[in-house]
């Protein structure tokens, strides 16, 4: 993402307290998991800044912080982080795509915006290839979430609901 929004990447990544040589990520997780109340709502508030500028190409984005209220504003950051700075619990040879075959027979919605730039839509793309059970759906006017996907992936939920009898 810092090479599409350079200048909020200097900016988000000039977090107060982060050590030579951490990853940006690292820091994030580390001080809002563990920093003083003021640290914590400084990165909370920084990553709210930093996760609207990446979604900020999806047609339905509104400017302004993505969480009005400062505590899950701060519980927002904190999970991201920690999921991401943690390579999504998957790294390496645990990877989803090097596991996929696990997966082969349970069957699968895959909705993705086609402008989510900070997801492109190569990931679900190839999972989708190497998942024989699954389908894709492109959502070609949303970036990352919108009303389009949310419908969508409750069409998926009932889909699922109604094969396995839970709704008549």
């Amino acid at each position: 993402m810092g090479r599409i929004f350079p200048e909020a990447w200097r900016r988000s990544s000039a977090l107060p307290g982060r050590r030579p040589g951490e990853r940006v990520i690292d820091a994030y997780a580390r001080v809002l998991a563990t920093g003083t109340f003021e640290e914590r709502a400084a990165a909370a508030d920084a990553w709210d800044a930093w996760e609207s500028t990446h979604v900020s190409l999806d047609p339905h984005f509104v400017p302004g912080p993505l969480h009005e209220d400062p505590l899950q504003r701060q519980v927002f950051a904190t999970l991201v982080t920690h999921y991401r700075a943690s390579d999504a619990f998957l790294p390496g040879e645990r990877a989803i795509l090097h596991r996929v075959g696990e997966l082969a027979h349970i069957p699968a919605v895959l909705i993705h915006g086609r402008h989510d730039v900070s997801g492109p839509v190569i990931t679900p793309w190839l999972l989708h290839r190497a998942w024989p059970d699954s389908r894709l759906i492109v959502v070609e006017g949303e970036g990352h979430g919108g009303p389009e996907s949310s419908e969508r992936m409750a069409e998926a939920i009932s889909g699922f609901a109604t094969r396995s009898g839970t709704i008549a």
